[in-house]
C-alpha cells in the first residue's frame, strides 16, 4: 500500500461510487477503477461489493481501510511535525552556559520559554565561559551564554549584559580593614595575601592569569575549584581574596566579604550569547535569547 492507494481506496468508500470519488480526486473514473482492480489483484481480494449502490467494502476491504485509516493519519502527522520544524516552532536547543548562571538564569527562564516554545527541548552543556567558545566552534552545542571578548571571526555575538571584574576579599583580609566596599584597588595593595582561585577554563581565570602575568605576582592560591559557590564561601570565611564578577557578588559575599573594583583595568569579556556565523539562528533560539535580556535587565533594575 502506498499514500495514494489508501488515499483513494478511503475516498471511495467514503462517496459510495468511483465516479464521485474520481471527481473529488481530480482524476478520470477509468484510472481509479484502473487503480482499484490493480490493488485487489495484487492482494489477491476483492476490497468492494460492486453488486450493491453505493458501494459497500467487504470485509477484506474494511481491512484495507483501517490499515489506510492508519497509514493517513501517521503521514498527517509527520507532515505537521516537519511543518512545525520549517515554521521554527519545534526542535532541539544545544545551550551552553555556565553553572553560575544556570543558577541565576535558568530558574526564571525555563516557565517563559517553555510557555512559548513547548515543543523545543534543551540539552544543556554546563561548562566554564573559556570552554564555550571552543565547543561552539567546534558544533557541539547551538548556542551559548558566556562571558568572553567578542572576537572570534567564527562566532555571531549579542551582548547580553556587561561585568565589571574585581576582587571580593574576606572581611577578615587586610584591605577590607583598611578600604571601604567600592574603592577601586590594584593588585599590588593586595600581593600579600592569600587569594582562592577558579580552575582554568573559566572566564575569571583567564582575566586572573592575564593580570597576575602582567604584575609581576605570584601569590599564595589557598584554594583552586571549578566552583564559584565555594571560592567565594572560602574567599569569605578564610579572609582571602579572589578576583570575581561583580555580578556574582550577592547577599552572601556582601555580608562576609567586601567587593572592590580593579583600578585601571577595564574589562573586555561580558556576558554574550553567541553562535556559529555559518548557521542560521532558529526563530526559538532568538525568543530565548531575548526572554534571558528581559530577566537580566530587570535584575540589574532591582540592585
Amino acid at each position: 500500500m502506498n499514500l495514494k492507494q489508501a488515499l483513494y481506496i478511503q475516498t471511495i468508500a467514503r462517496e459510495g461510487n468511483i465516479t464521485a470519488a474520481a471527481k473529488k480526486l481530480y482524476v478520470s473514473q477509468p484510472s481509479l477503477s484502473q487503480m482499484v482492480r490493480q490493488v485487489e489483484s495484487e492482494y489477491g481480494v476483492t476490497l468492494f461489493d460492486r453488486t450493491v449502490s453505493p458501494l459497500r467494502l467487504t470485509y477484506a476491504g474494511e481491512k484495507y481501510l483501517q490499515a489506510a485509516k492508519t497509514m493517513l493519519a501517521a503521514n498527517e502527522r509527520l507532515e505537521n511535525e516537519l511543518r512545525e520544524i520549517r515554521q521554527e516552532n519545534s526542535g532541539l536547543l544545544r545551550l551552553g552556559i555556565s553553572v553560575q548562571r544556570a543558577i541565576q538564569i535558568l530558574p526564571v527562564a525555563l516557565p517563559w520559554f517553555t510557555m512559548q516554545y513547548p515543543k523545543v527541548s534543551i540539552e544543556l552543556c554546563e561548562e566554564g565561559s573559556a570552554r564555550l567558545e571552543q565547543l561552539l566552534e567546534d558544533g557541539e552545542i547551538d548556542l551559548a551564554l558566556a562571558a568572553i571578548e567578542s572576537v572570534s571571526p567564527l562566532l555571531s555575538y549579542t551582548l547580553i549584559e556587561k561585568e565589571v571584574v574585581g576582587v571580593l576579599a574576606g572581611k577578615g583580609a587586610a584591605i577590607a580593614q583598611q578600604l571601604p566596599p567600592g574603592t577601586p584597588i590594584s593588585l599590588n595593595m593586595i600581593r600579600e595575601d592569600a587569594f582562592v582561585s577558579l580552575k582554568p577554563g573559566h572566564s575569571v581565570r583567564v582575566v586572573q592569569d592575564a593580570l597576575f602575568h602582567e604584575s609581576g605576582m605570584k601569590p599564595q592560591i589557598l584554594l583552586e575549584t571549578d566552583s564559584l559557590e565555594v571560592a567565594k564561601r572560602v574567599a569569605v570565611q578564610a579572609g582571602a581574596c579572589m578576583l570575581c564578577s561583580d555580578i556574582f557578588v550577592d547577599d552572601y559575599a556582601r555580608r562576609g566579604g567586601v567587593f572592590y573594583p580593579l583600578m585601571d583595568y577595564e574589562n573586555k569579556r561580558h556576558l554574550y550569547a553567541c553562535w556559529r556565523k555559518d548557521e542560521k539562528l532558529p526563530r526559538y533560539a532568538e525568543g530565548f535569547i531575548q526572554i534571558v535580556g528581559r530577566i537580566l535587565d530587570k535584575n540589574t533594575a532591582r540592585l
